[in-house]
């Protein structure tokens, strides 16, 4: 299943990115068409300068190094056909040949000059994805984990979506949540939430005070903004979830108006509560931080959480990606349950449902309590 899900995330990206260790086929199929037509017409027919197009395309497909091979090809090819088939051409059209051949070399080397700078900009908001969503120790925490991000902007690969597990001595504590907006300031609300989220789930064993400071940092965040020239408040859905040493077979949730998380396991699947709390940044409006609820779930049952970018997925017709339908085929798969491979297949049945043109970012968050010893290696 991960590799079906890399493959359909492969696809996402643009055709002259998947396919450009072959892109020097385009030039040489030009080439050919331009000799086989000029075979294949009579004598009055005269087309050899049409080789002019070879470079062109080689400038706007290859490297500097193959599409200064095109072009000199081109050029040596026109005197060639020119008398092979005894299709005599003037000199004007020999020198736009070669124009065509001189100016495609400067051509592919500044259009090579601009990938460079994108590969750095890649580069750079790589490095950002794995601040913001670092990766995840397997059984961190006493818990098996798996998480999946497909970015709407597939260059960016960075958006307002977020999730961590975190190992703490009262157990696993786990986060996923989405920042309203995009762009940069949903990427830095974001980045503050989860770095709040890192340092106060450790330290406090309450979780309702986990919620308070999530809430303040929040408040901090938008008052910075504000002071850097940012007039939208920025605020959160989010689902925090306790998985207690001491009981494990029960949990903890605090629900910020995100989607409730689904559970999977043997007896199929269920939702939890929905839970009624106002996003994080609002509980001033709403009255007060969500309740913190305490629920059931098993040992052998997985936890799954996703963001809107998959309840809100939708197909050329708009239709929305049936999630519930989805996960109860999936209950009834043995072994489908395993978090890995249950990130797996969702991930790859919203991209399949949306042809991979996703329009807000996605991430998945799925965990299941490992039996046995807790984890101390925090």
């Amino acid at each position: 299943m991960r590799a079906r899900s890399e493959e359909e995330s492969r696809h996402r990206l643009p055709a002259l990115i998947r396919y450009g260790h072959r892109s020097w086929l385009v030039p040489v199929a030009v080439l050919a068409l331009v000799v086989g037509v000029d075979a294949a017409t009579p004598p009055s027919f005269v087309s050899v300068s049409w080789l002019v197009m070879v470079p062109v395309v080689a400038a706007a497909l290859c490297g500097p190094t193959a599409t200064a091979l095109f072009a000199l090809v081109s050029v040596a090819a026109f005197p060639a056909l020119d008398s092979v088939w005894g299709k005599s051409q003037g000199l004007e059209d020999f020198l736009l040949v070669a124009a065509g051949a001189l100016l495609s070399v400067p051509l592919s080397v500044f259009r090579a000059r601009a990938a460079v700078y994108v590969r750095h900009l890649q580069g750079t908001a790589e490095t950002t994805r794995q601040v913001v969503l670092r990766p995840v120790p397997p059984g961190w925490g006493g818990v098996d984990s798996a998480a999946r991000y497909l970015a709407a902007d597939v260059e960016a690969r960075v958006g307002g979506d977020f999730y961590d597990v975190l190992a703490t001595p009262f157990g696993a504590r786990v986060i996923l949540g989405d920042v309203q907006g995009k762009g940069l300031p949903a990427v830095s609300t974001a980045a503050a939430l989860v770095g709040c989220f890192r340092e106060v789930a450790f330290h406090e064993g309450d979780l309702a005070t986990v919620a308070s400071w999530m809430e303040e940092r929040a408040h901090r965040q938008n008052v910075l903004a504000e002071r850097l020239g940012d007039r939208e408040e920025r605020f959160a859905t989010a689902v925090v979830v306790w998985f207690p040493l001491d009981a494990p077979g029960e949990i903890e949730v605090v629900n910020f108006g995100h989607d409730s998380p689904y559970v999977l396991g043997p007896a199929g699947m269920r939702q939890l509560p929905t839970g009624d709390g106002a996003p994080i940044g609002l509980a001033q409006l709403s009255g007060g931080l969500p309740q913190v609820q305490r629920l059931r779930l098993d040992v052998d049952e997985t936890l799954l959480v996703v963001t809107d970018g998959v309840t809100e997925a939708r197909d050329r017709v708009g239709t929305f990606f049936p999630l519930r339908t989805h996960l109860e085929r999936l209950a009834a798969v043995p072994g489908a349950a395993a978090p890995g491979l249950l990130v797996d297949e969702v991930a790859a049945a919203v991209v399949r449902h949306t042809g991979g043109r996703l329009t807000d970012d996605t991430a998945l968050l799925a965990v299941r309590q490992i039996a046995g010893a807790p984890d101390t290696s925090w």
